[in-house]
């Protein structure tokens, strides 16, 4: 299950993890800030005491892109200018 919201500055996505009862423990909710120039990934840590927090420039987040359909290599990303 994932909600959106729109705020004032950021589009957020929530990852809510969900498992048939007693199958596994559940994940902590994964949490996506996507602003002009940057894209957040938080998730509370599983003690539950702090945020872990991951910041992707809009570069990056293309260069993931990329990755997640390509085979194992090297790439570069020739910039179009």
């Amino acid at each position: 299950m994932f909600t959106i919201e729109h705020d004032f500055d950021a589009t957020v996505i929530t990852l809510i993890d969900e498992a048939e009862p007693q199958s596994r423990p559940l994940n902590e909710d994964v949490v996506i800030l996507t602003f002009d120039d940057r894209v957040v990934i938080e998730q509370m840590s599983p003690d539950g005491d702090e945020v872990n927090r991951v910041t992707f420039t809009m570069h990056q987040l293309a260069e993931l892109r990329l990755a997640l359909n390509l085979p194992e290599g090297n790439y570069r990303i020739e910039k179009q200018g």
